[in-house]
């Protein structure tokens, strides 16, 4: 009995040890174009023999009718004589591969080609087992596929939008599919925009991708095969010759997706026009210093409405005020101290692309010549969810040139000098008296010069002035005098001046001059700049300005400094931080406390300060300012007066929360399997824009199930929270699943000992979430849905071969 058991075991292992040849065909039904390429691969696996293998083909119109030799790799004459012709021309033709593999290619397909296609390999195996052939039908359709598209604008205004409507039909005898693709060439180089379809899916150009998802580039489909794709707010970088290509395919056994013919047809060349211009009033102006002066600027343009306009002035080419395309004013009047004495400068808008320029209080540097520069912007990638979008510089127009002049008006007075009391010899006194008329509310500087006597000229000599604060100052010649009071200089009245000699000598004989001198008085005045030195696009990132200050009339002085905002231009005021001119420093009322350490502000340099915002927020968006105060000390320890204060420009902390972009695929290890075996199927996700930290990205991801391709009832498998929680679903299967996270990024489900009841459509669905740098709260995005994969459970032959092995010895050693 145990030699019994001992043979029975045997004969089991040797059955299912053996080896048996393997012969397969590209899976089908095949579908084909008539006219296009097809290609039909044949492979030989588990055989013995010579390691290469030959290859025979034949085909039937039916699947139980004659056959007809089509090609041999070994035999030259195999071929039957209605295919010969063919095979010498090279329409049919076989390839070989590898040495177990051979491809047998029709060039341009028939409909006469329809029909049952067999692979047969000559046997080389010592026993004859296995399959020794392998069969699949070829279907030929009639090539209906029609691509019709429109032509478009040759020419589109930037900024405007851009349709592209496409037509793609075909005549539906077999279940074939389409797609449709844009393309734009420039050049030799042509780049897709964007392809729809198969199915149903939409994948973009690389260049492309962050415009379609942030909404500039627009899928309209139609009816009746019709496909519209809309470019929004065009560039001139759109400029091209369109395309728009029609493709068919058919989705054959395994999960792949054949392309079995296609048509491409030139839509039309179109080009991008800018059409802007920028005029101001032409006249000539004439100021008196004090005056205000006024100037328009007007913008036209084709699409003004879809532009955002920033428009400057400009004095002899030197910008003096710009309102940039959000509407803040930036004044650039106090752009060195040289300009601290020009007029105070604004801009506002009046209407439609119609500016206004003011310069109140105009100086003789306020003269020149005044042009008006626009530069006008259109979005390039649309806007986004967040409401986010870049911007793109469309056009520049400068207008003529209009010359301002502003006329320098000088003091016009009279000074008539007069002896008061004239003397009659050496020793008598003398009086001068010095008269000005005409005068203003300038301070006045008066000298007293003597001349030779007689004819003969001499050197003058400086006698003696009076400064505008009344200070004397003495001549070289004439100091001890005027110091014993022998010789007197004062002013008796606002315009007079008196010389008085107690006693004149022989040496002062001479001619006298008086000069007189007039000066404006200038207040001390300071010009603060602001300037961005490091811009927060993105949330969470930094901000950082410097204001620089300018200061005339002033001496030594110190500065205090108040970094102020408001949300709106018409928002309150809130002050950030203070620093005292003692460089003492404090936070201000709208601090929040537990942002402090985020907040810097710091001396520079002798008139430079920094302002440094870390880890920006939604709510510090808005304007953001220095206002500062010059201090000064008439003695050193005493306390600070205040001289004079200024605010500088306004910068802005402008950005969107458009947080990342993500992506999603889903692939299998296998599109077939065997009872029993494991199946794997990835959910990978991917992330792109404003990427976050590993740590502040989670994901939840489902997967799926559908019994029949394309059916409407879905299942759902397992899940897989964003905290890492594992659901299993009740399933009518004896099989196993489980899931797992690979990385940060891919999931993975696994089918452990698979049944026939696994077999069916596949796909996962995921929603990421992420932490808002701007707010530090976790935001859900926008739920992911994957492609569908078909895994087949195929019926395995070796279990029943050996169970039959099994009964078969059994019965022979019960007898």
């Amino acid at each position: 009995m145990d030699k019994c058991l001992f043979a029975l075991a045997w004969g089991l292992l040797l059955l299912g040890g053996a080896s048996a040849r393997v012969v397969t065909v590209s899976p089908g039904p095949l579908i084909r174009v008539e006219g296009q390429q097809v290609s039909i691969r044949c492979d030989v696996k588990d055989y013995a023999g010579p390691r290469e293998q030959d290859f025979d083909w034949m085909m039937s119109r039916e699947a139980d009718g004659q056959k007809i030799k089509i090609i041999s790799t070994i035999e030259t004459s195999f071929s039957n004589p209605s295919l010969s012709k063919r095979v010498a021309s090279g329409d049919i033709s076989v390839v070989r591969l590898q040495d177990d593999e051979a491809e047998l290619k029709i060039a341009e397909v028939q409909l006469l080609d329809a029909g049952f296609y067999w692979c047969q390999t000559p046997s080389t195996d010592v026993v004859v087992t296995g399959n020794y052939e392998a069969q699949v039908q070829l279907t030929v359709i009639p090539n209906t596929l029609k691509v019709s598209p429109q032509t478009p604008p040759p020419a589109v205004s930037e900024g405007s939008d851009l349709t592209l409507s496409c037509n793609v039909t075909r005549e539906l005898t077999h279940p074939t599919y389409l797609s449709v693709t844009w393309s734009v060439k420039r050049g030799a180089v042509s780049e897709e925009i964007l392809t729809f379809g198969p199915q149903g899916d939409v994948v973009t150009g690389t260049r492309f991708a962050r415009r379609y998802a942030d909404g500039g580039i627009r899928l309209v489909p139609g009816q009746n095969g019709k496909f519209e794709l809309v470019i929004t707010r065009v560039t001139t970088s759109d400029e091209g010759i369109y395309e728009c290509n029609g493709t068919e395919w058919t989705h054959e056994d395994g999960g792949k997706w054949i392309k079995i013919v296609e048509s491409t047809k030139e839509m039309g060349t179109v080009g991008v026009t800018v059409k802007a211009s920028s005029s101001s009033s032409s006249s000539s102006l004439i100021l008196s210093p004090g005056d205000t002066l006024t100037l328009f600027c007007t913008v036209a343009a084709d699409n003004l409405a879809a532009l955002a306009l920033e428009v400057s002035w400009l004095a002899d080419g030197r910008e003096i005020v710009t309102m940039d395309r959000s509407g803040v004013v930036i004044s650039n009047t106090s752009n060195g101290a040289a300009l601290a004495k020009r007029g105070e400068a604004s801009l506002e808008r009046t209407g439609a692309g119609e500016y206004r320029l003011s310069v109140r209080g105009v100086s003789d540097q306020d003269g020149g010549a005044y042009t008006c520069r626009t530069r006008a912007f259109v979005e390039k990638e649309g806007r986004s969810v967040g409401g986010g979008g870049r911007w793109h510089m469309a056009a520049e127009k400068m207008s003529s040139p209009q010359t301002v002049t502003v006329s320098d008006i000088k003091p016009s007075f009279t000074v008539t000098l007069q002896a008061a009391v004239t003397p009659q010899m050496a020793s008598d006194p003398a009086e001068l008296t010095c008269l000005v008329t005409n005068i203003t509310q300038n301070r006045i500087i008066e000298g007293f010069l003597a001349a030779g006597t007689g004819g003969t000229a001499r050197t003058s000599h400086l006698i003696g002035s009076l400064d505008g604060r009344g200070n004397l100052v003495s001549g070289s010649m004439y100091a001890d005098r005027l110091k014993s009071g022998a010789l007197s200089l004062s002013r008796v009245h606002p315009n007079t001046f008196n010389l008085r000699f107690v006693r004149i000598q022989d040496v002062d004989m001479g001619q006298f001059v008086c000069t007189v001198s007039a000066w404006s008085v200038s207040s001390p005045t300071l010009n603060v700049i602001a300037k961005r030195i490091r811009e927060a696009s993105v949330g969470g990132a930094t901000f950082e300005m410097s204001c620089s200050v300018n200061a005339e009339n002033l001496g030594e002085a110190g500065y205090s400094v108040l970094i102020q905002s408001q949300e709106s231009l018409q928002g309150n005021v809130r002050t950030i931080m203070t620093l005292s001119p003692d460089n003492v420093l404090q936070h201000g009322g709208a601090t929040d406390p537990n942002r402090r350490d985020n907040l810097v502000l710091t001396k520079f340099g002798p008139a430079e300060f920094r302002f440094r915002l870390a880890g920006v927020q939604l709510s510090d968006r808005g304007f953001y300012w220095c206002a500062i105060t010059a201090w000064t000390k008439q003695q050193p320890g005493q306390m600070w007066t205040k001289a004079t204060s200024s605010e500088s420009n306004k910068v802005r902390i402008n950005f969107q929360e458009n947080g990342p972009s993500f992506s999603i695929a889903f692939h299998s290890d296998t599109s077939s399997v065997y009872p029993w075996e494991t199946a794997k199927m990835e959910c990978e996700l991917s992330v792109s824009g404003s990427s976050p930290k590993t740590d502040d990205l989670a994901y939840e991801v489902s997967w799926f199930f559908t019994r029949l391709r394309g059916g409407p009832t879905t299942t759902q498998v397992a899940s897989m929270d964003r905290f890492g929680v594992v659901k299993k679903s009740d399933r009518n299967s004896s099989s196993d699943i489980s899931v797992e996270r690979k990385d940060t990024h891919t999931y993975l489900l696994n089918i452990f000992g698979t049944q026939d009841s696994d077999s069916g459509e596949y796909h996962c669905i995921a929603t990421p979430w992420y932490m808002s740098a701007s707010t530090g709260s976790w935001i859900e995005a926008g739920e992911l849905i994957s492609s569908r994969v078909f895994l087949t459970v195929k019926f395995s032959l070796k279990l029943p071969l050996l169970y039959g092995s099994s009964a078969s010895l059994g019965n022979k050693l019960s007898h």
